[in-house]
């Protein structure tokens, strides 16, 4: 848990996250911090437009966690094989791999 409370959070690219999962299975713990985590004071402050949807069903379902970009890319990754902190670190690679896109646009714009 330690591990999770150091990793930042930060949804600047993200326009939604949707979570899934049955909270009856054993195997949701990940998402459940996950969820938490993503849906922090400071998570949500670095994109206030970020829309994070709970779907909470009695199923049996796998948990799942579909993360909507603003320019149309997704990132769906299923819960029950990865920790909390392999989910945020999938989360924060791809954020950051679209600033450094966005740095590169505004560079040739300006140059």
């Amino acid at each position: 848990m330690a591990g999770v409370k150091a990793t930042k959070v930060a949804l600047k690219h993200v326009k939604s996250v949707m979570v899934r999962f049955c909270p009856f299975e054993t195997n949701v713990e990940t998402t459940r911090l996950f969820l938490e985590c993503v849906n922090g004071k400071k998570a949500r402050a670095s994109n206030i437009n970020c829309v994070v949807k709970t779907d909470v069903r009695h199923d049996g379902s796998e948990p799942v966690v579909d993360i909507m970009f603003a320019d149309g890319d997704r990132l769906i990754m299923k819960g029950a094989n990865l920790t909390t902190v392999e989910m945020l670190s999938a989360l924060n690679s791809r954020c950051i791999a679209k600033d450094l896109k966005a740095e590169e646009k505004t560079k040739k714009k300006s140059a």
